[in-house]
């Protein structure tokens, strides 16, 4: 058993890991407020202008954003996030990155968003930031709409380019605080609604292709935004949710450590009370 200087040393330390942890949990609760009403805001009309352009495109074979044949080059986008102490979120989206590269079809190259993931695959050979003017993986520092229009546009332009056949975002969404699910959602080629073909609910004004021109990068630039709020507001409910697991667990230990102090300590006492009763007994003799 320990001595009674380095259970109280324990105390004291697992105590301050207490007020630490609970303090993260505090703020991560008020950053994931902030998060989920922007996800909130964001997520119907996303879903909506998917929809739209899911149909609006059907009949567009020979769009810049859809491409048929044979993929050569793959790229993966695994959006993590740039602070750790959020249980298994980023290691779920290296698992899953890491997953879909190994089924991919042809060359498969990774660009990081977020600092956990560049970490652990800026040292592979499918690691990636060709072309990109900033550093990507930290968008996070400033996550609005402006920064990742320019990110957004990038990818646009390497998969008209060819440099890409095919572009896959990875990344955490939003569903609750403790709940969030990994989603692996292709970002290009568009894809075009089977059940729209022939549909007539729609009255093109101007052109269809012109409007495809201006809708499609539109749609692109909110689906990337939308990934990354989801993502954000799913990092802050996953620290939150794992600070509260850390804080009930330090008191949790702290009530183990004081009892097992209060054992020592009595033991102890009552040692000193043998000896000293010892000690009184072998004068009386």
């Amino acid at each position: 058993m320990a001595n009674l200087k380095e259970i109280r040393t324990r105390i004291v330390s697992v105590n301050s890991t207490m007020q630490i942890t609970s303090a993260m949990k505090m703020v991560s609760a008020a950053k994931l407020k902030r998060a989920q009403d922007a996800i909130t805001k964001m997520r119907p009309y996303a879903d909506k202008l998917q929809e739209i352009l899911s149909n609006v495109s059907s009949a567009e074979a020979n769009s810049d954003f859809s491409r048929n044949g044979e993929v050569k080059n793959t790229l993966i986008v695994a959006i993590t996030s740039n602070r750790g102490l959020c249980g298994g979120f980023n290691n779920n989206i290296i698992k899953e990155a890491k997953l879909v590269a190994k089924h991919a079809d042809g060359d498969v190259k990774l660009l990081s968003l977020g600092k956990k993931a560049n970490d652990v695959f800026k040292r592979t050979e499918m690691h990636t930031t060709e072309g990109f003017s900033d550093t990507p993986y930290t968008i996070f520092d400033a996550l609005t709409f402006g920064n990742v229009s320019e990110l957004a546009e990038t990818l646009m332009t390497q998969f008209k380019s060819g440099k890409y056949d095919k572009i896959v975002l990875i990344y955490n969404k939003f569903k609750n605080a403790a709940v969030q699910s990994v989603e692996t959602e292709q970002f290009l080629p568009v894809i075009a609604s089977a059940s729209a073909e022939g549909n007539s609910d729609y009255i093109f004004e101007p052109e269809k292709e012109q409007i495809l021109n201006e809708l499609i990068p539109r749609s692109l630039k909110v689906q990337l935004f939308k990934a990354l709020l989801d993502s954000q507001a799913a990092e802050h409910g996953a620290r939150m949710t794992a600070m509260h697991k850390a804080t009930d667990n330090a008191s949790e230990m702290v009530k183990e450590l004081k009892l097992t102090y209060n054992k020592a300590r009595q033991a102890a006492i009552t040692g000193e009370i043998l000896e000293i009763v010892a000690g009184a007994e072998a004068l009386n003799g």
